[in-house]
């Protein structure tokens, strides 16, 4: 797992731009702390950060390759195939010699058998770009699920890339510009395909190879989520997920540094724990597991429409169970609040459009995991996959012609478009943006000749769920854990279970008229009872009230501040008001909205956007 960057630039010698190239890298440093390297020539400027993983002294970046003519090919590569034994072994029988154990020299090597059609035969989470001497071409490709992030920002004479925007706005040909676009897609909580906030920037899309040459910019989609028949009858179905899921964390147990799982006491990471424990206790090892909680939560625990229960008490009996070597990282309001924290997380987010303190516990978290392991796997995206959230069985959210999240988040999370100016409300006109982008969305669901009405709505909201929303998610945990030199591996966005899934009709996901059905079923024998009877409980929220106490006092100093320019945007009165609201009392929303503001005050300090609202 790494952190790459690179400038093209056809019309001029980069070598004379070293100090900046330099500069891109380092923005890197978090999430490759163990090496550097640049290589430039000509028009090309690669750098790379590098977290160790595999072949520790052998996988240094970025990695050449020579052609026959004496030109090279040169990857930076963030990211890991879990198939790069198989395609070592192919690869050498096609007279490939290698000089490392790495799998970014396969991905290298495998870019010199078969092109860019090289992302079609990776199994893993993967953001690459490769620098072609004899074609003068870069090519950036990322994994299927858009598991690692890729951002590309074209100029006048190439393209500035990265992992994350901070690397390509290290580079002064990088405008810090944001308009009504990105603003709404701060604020729409939709992840609209592509769109990078940064006004110029964009995301090589998940399953997207994106080429650039002297003529230009052309985009090539390699993998995208397609409907097809699904044949298997029940018992079938789930014996099939069960196979899928033990091979699929086989593969992503491999590792050289120490690995862990995270563990949340609901059914997706206590099933992908319990699988891990079983599959290394064969080898004589024992999983390290880690969980998030709150001082005083699990005992003083109110429940409320999203969360019935407190997870500490599932967790222990999964622990238990598995016979895993168990941690909680227990945390305090005082550090949820931390200002110094909250810049932290707004830095490897880059935008100030995270979750308050869920973000700031997730980062607290892996901080304190990342002393013990370098390799985390994480049940994330089973929710998604399998039909998970309450959106999912809500006959309101089901028949609404929007994003299903969206049909609960304002009773749930409190509507933080409240917090705006009434000029910028207008200007975003949120229902339309987000409306245009719903229409584009299912116009791309293929309908399955025969299928009823009610199993294509269903259809449309999994695809829904596995392009838009799970990209947030994802986005969110690879942020979260590489500014702290974190990898984490996701098994549940496995391609291979994704498609085999998504083509299971909805009354088999829920057959028994429960959330996630298949998997429950498929990983039954390795859960405790409790954890198999589980209601799905989102990630955990601090109920602390203090912790508001502290939202309010940063809102407070940030109002002393009455030239900030937050207040071009967020209403002044409307921040005076939850400010000054009796704490013990504070609505959801007010909380949500203190977050937001002090987010989006922060983000102001330290990018120094342009914002322009016409």
């Amino acid at each position: 797992m790494c952190g790459i960057t690179g400038w093209i630039s056809f019309d001029r010698e980069l070598r004379s731009e070293q100090e900046t190239v330099d500069a891109m890298t380092e923005t890197m440093s978090c999430r490759g702390p163990d090496d550097r390297g640049t290589w430039v020539r000509g028009p090309a400027a690669l750098g790379h950060r590098r977290l160790a993983i595999i072949d520790l002294p052998g996988g240094r970046q970025p990695m050449t390759a020579e052609r026959a003519d004496g030109s090279e090919v040169v990857i930076v590569y963030s990211g890991e195939t879990y198939n790069f034994g198989e395609l070592r072994s192919e690869l050498v029988g096609k007279g490939h010699r290698f000089t490392t154990d790495s799998d970014t020299e396969v991905v290298l090597r495998g870019y010199l058998q078969w092109g860019e059609a090289v992302a079609e035969r990776l199994n893993g989470m993967f953001a690459f770009a490769v620098w072609d001497e004899q074609r003068r071409r870069l090519v950036m490709i990322r994994d299927r699920m858009g598991i690692k992030p890729f951002y590309y920002y074209p100029t006048a004479d190439g393209v500035l890339f990265g992992s994350e925007p901070k690397a390509i706005l290290a580079n002064p040909l990088a405008e810090r510009r944001v308009g009504l676009d990105g603003l709404r897609e701060l604020f729409a909580f939709v992840k609209t395909p592509g769109h990078a906030v940064w006004d110029g920037m964009h995301e090589v899309e998940p399953g997207t190879v994106v080429t650039v040459d002297a003529d230009g910019v052309r985009r090539h989609v390699y993998w995208s989520l397609r409907t097809r028949a699904h044949q298997d009858d029940r018992e079938t179905s789930i014996g099939h997920v069960r196979t899928l899921l033990d091979d699929i964390v086989r593969r992503q147990l491999v590792s050289d540094v120490p690995r862990c799982t995270l563990l949340s006491g609901g059914l997706d990471s206590s099933a992908m724990t319990a699988l891990a424990a079983r599959q290394l206790a064969e080898a004589g090892e024992t999983v390290r597991s880690f969980a998030v909680d709150f001082v005083g939560q699990t005992e003083n625990f109110i429940a409320d429409d999203l969360r019935a229960t407190p997870d500490t008490p599932f967790v222990h009996d999964v622990a238990r169970l598995a016979g895993t070597e168990h941690q909680d990282i227990v945390l305090d309001s005082a550090a949820l609040a931390d200002l110094d924290v909250r810049a932290k997380v707004l830095r490897a987010r880059d935008l100030p459009m995270g979750l308050g303190d869920m973000d700031a516990s997730l980062y607290l978290l892996f901080k304190a995991i990342r002393e013990h392991s370098t390799v985390a796997l994480s049940g994330e995206s089973a929710d998604e996959v399998f039909g998970g959230y309450k959106q999912f069985f809500d006959e309101e959210a089901r028949n609404a012609d929007t994003f299903p999240w969206l049909v609960r988040f304002t009773q749930h999370f409190g509507d933080d478009g409240n917090i705006l100016k009434a000029n910028v409300t207008g200007a975003l006109d949120l229902g339309t943006y987000i409306q245009d982008g719903y229409d584009r969305a299912v116009k791309d669901v293929e309908r399955l000749d025969g299928e009823s009405d009610f199993e294509f709505r269903m259809r449309k909201i999994c695809y829904l769920h596995l392009t838009r929303f799970v990209r947030i998610l994802l986005d969110r945990k690879d942020r979260a854990s590489m500014a702290v030199g974190l990898e984490v591996r996701v098994p549940f966005c496995d391609h291979r279970l994704v498609e085999y899934v998504y083509n299971a009709p909805w009354s088999l996901k829920s057959f028994d008229g429960r959330e996630k059905s298949l998997l429950r079923e498929a990983t039954a024998d390795v859960l405790p009872r409790s954890v198999y009877d589980r209601v799905k409980s989102p990630y955990p929220s601090t109920q602390d009230p203090q912790y508001a106490v502290a939202l309010q006092q940063h809102a407070k100093d940030l109002l002393a501040r009455p030239s900030h320019q937050v207040f071009d945007l967020v209403d002044r009165d409307w921040l005076k008001r939850a400010a000054e609201h009796e704490a013990p009392q504070i609505t959801q929303a007010s909380r949500r909205g203190l977050e937001r503001t002090l987010d989006l005050a922060l983000w102001l300090e330290m990018y120094s956007p342009t914002i322009t609202l016409s």
